[in-house]
């Protein structure tokens, strides 16, 4: 649950530090004093988007921060290990917001996105707007109702993801058919040239050994000659090199006994002798293994020339054919392969049944989930002044789509003999306020998050019927963390706390105050909210009662 709301420079809030209790509160003040500044701070530190004006006029920036007790919160706690956001300390979530509109946003200290902030927001706490019940008018906003109370998320995302995968064959099945005359020769022509690029068995490690080998077999004779001669030069003659390098080594080896300076002479000659005889020994080795083969230089030239003529063909490099192949498998692959139409149909059949077993699940979840809603909000309407009222959810089919197999409408008949009708066309402004009350109490009951905030929900109520919105306000504070901002005295007498919210100068500037209120100043400000301008006696003595009746010995949970 929330435990501290601070503000700074917001709007018309230039410092706010305000610790936050379990139950009930309630917040007041007159008309454009402030309240739902409060309501609008939370939304923007849960993600939504933010504009300059937010920054309180002579200030650089605004600055949001709430702590949250995560008591009771799994999800919530699993989403901040998982995010390595941990603090043993619980959740701080703060937004900045300077002048010009750019925005950082932090949780735990540590710099988050905006998408981040509205996900863990979301388990935190669930925000009902004063013109709630005009997005009640619309199906899209019914059928998120309905499935909520119905806790039909994971079923809702098993749909959508199989609508996906059927709707994406469905689509590649329809362009197939109506290309299927282009296609199909397109396969055709890239299957075999596929077929002879694989037939030809090409790789770049063979092409550059059989260039290499291709070299030496046309040149071989004049290997074998040159082998040959640098052999007759070397050894196999009587004037060979080897001979007189010979001679002189052992001529020089002679002197070398007799003068020592001839030794360093005498041991290179030697080396080179030793050279010599060791180049002889691979020239013969060389010589012997160099053979003549027309045959296997034929085959050679043939096998060149057959890749040639292949490079050729497809205005390519010999090297870059096997690249050319690997793109022709992955086009073929993108056409569907060489499978036939009817695989493909196939397997749209096949993801069209998956989808329609999980929406037929989803179907059946809704309708249990209707009758238990329509029910209960039955049932609340007897005590919101529309005795004998009804309400009804009518599931009518519909196309298949992401959301499942049926459109959700809600039905209503605000009094005993009234027949069922849609409740955006039915209902009256007040009754449609009453209404939607009804359903966001009952749509909260079944909420994940500790802390809800109706912001001026019971507008277009009053009498017997605001001080029965308050007791319901107040049983579902035994919970969950409840706010209410209001301007019915018969709802604040119902809360465990009240804070006023006053606009006052400070220093040349309009500023927002927030107080929290006991005792005599709690009195005149329901006084206030029943009298108006002037509070007389009776007036006190009537906030007095109220009080006195719904605390009930400081037991809220009595009212």
């Amino acid at each position: 649950m929330l435990r501290n709301l601070s503000l700074r420079d917001f709007v018309i809030v230039d410092l706010l530090d305000l610790d936050v209790q379990p139950g009930f509160t309630v917040l007041t003040g007159e008309t454009g004093a402030g309240k739902s500044i409060l309501v609008d701070a939370l939304s923007l530190l849960l993600g939504a988007r933010a504009d300059a004006p937010v920054v309180r006029n002579g200030a650089g920036k605004a600055e949001i921060a709430a702590e949250f007790d995560l008591a009771g919160l799994p999800a919530a706690r699993e989403w901040i290990e998982r995010n390595d956001l941990s603090d043993e300390g619980g959740c701080l979530m703060r937004r900045v917001i300077e002048d010009s509109g750019r925005s950082r946003a932090f949780i735990n200290g540590s710099p988050v996105t905006l998408a981040q902030m509205r996900e863990l927001g979301g388990m935190l706490i669930d925000i009902h707007g004063q013109h709630e019940h005009q997005k009640l008018a619309g199906r899209e906003a019914q059928r998120e109702l309905l499935d909520g109370f119905a806790g039909a998320e994971s079923r809702l995302k098993e749909v959508a993801e199989a609508f996906r995968a059927w709707q994406e064959l469905r689509a590649l099945r329809v362009a197939r058919e109506a290309n299927e005359a282009a296609s199909s020769k397109e396969r055709e022509e890239l299957g075999w040239q596929i077929g002879e690029l694989e037939g030809l068995g090409f790789s770049v490690v063979e092409w550059d050994a059989m260039q290499s080998e291709h070299n030496r077999l046309a040149h071989a004779a004049a290997l074998i000659a040159t082998a040959q001669t640098s052999l007759d030069s070397l050894d196999e003659t009587e004037s060979s090199a080897l001979a007189q390098v010979d001679s002189v080594a052992a001529q020089l080896a002679r002197g070398a006994q007799i003068d020592i300076a001839l030794k360093p002479a005498a041991e290179m000659v030697e080396s080179a002798s030793v050279g010599l005889r060791e180049a002889v020994h691979l020239l013969r080795q060389y010589r012997d293994r160099l053979e003549l083969d027309p045959q296997r230089l034929d085959n050679l030239e043939r096998r060149i020339a057959a890749i040639f003529d292949m490079a050729r063909k497809h205005r390519t490099e010999p090297a870059r054919l096997p690249e050319l192949l690997q793109q022709k498998q992955q086009r073929l692959e993108a056409l569907g392969g060489m499978g036939s139409l009817e695989a493909l149909r196939a397997g749209e059949q096949g993801a069209e049944a998956r989808y329609r077993e999980a929406a037929v699940k989803l179907s059946k979840q809704r309708a249990q989930a209707a009758r238990k809603f329509a029910a209960a909000v039955s049932e609340s309407m007897q005590t919101l002044a529309m005795q004998g009222g009804r309400f009804t959810v009518e599931l009518a089919a519909c196309e298949p789509a992401a959301y499942g197999l049926e459109q959700c409408e809600f039905m209503v008949a605000a009094h005993e003999g009234q027949p069922l009708g849609a409740l955006s066309k039915t209902a009256s402004g007040g009754e449609l306020s009453r209404i939607s009350l009804a359903i966001q109490v009952l749509a909260s009951t079944r909420a994940g998050v500790a802390t809800l905030i109706f912001d001026e929900v019971d507008a277009g109520i009053g009498g017997r019927v605001a001080e029965i919105t308050g007791r319901l306000l107040a049983q579902l504070a035994t919970r969950h963390q409840v706010f209410c901002v209001t301007h019915l005295a018969q709802v604040a007498a119902c809360a465990n706390r009240q804070l006023r919210v006053t606009k006052e100068t400070h220093q040349g500037k309009v500023v927002s105050r927030t107080a929290l209120l006991a005792g005599s100043a709690r009195v005149e400000e329901i006084a206030r909210m029943l009298g108006g301008i002037t509070i007389t006696p009776a007036t006190l003595k009537h906030a007095e009662e109220m009080l006195r009746i719904t605390s009930g010995e400081k037991n809220i949970a009595s009212c």
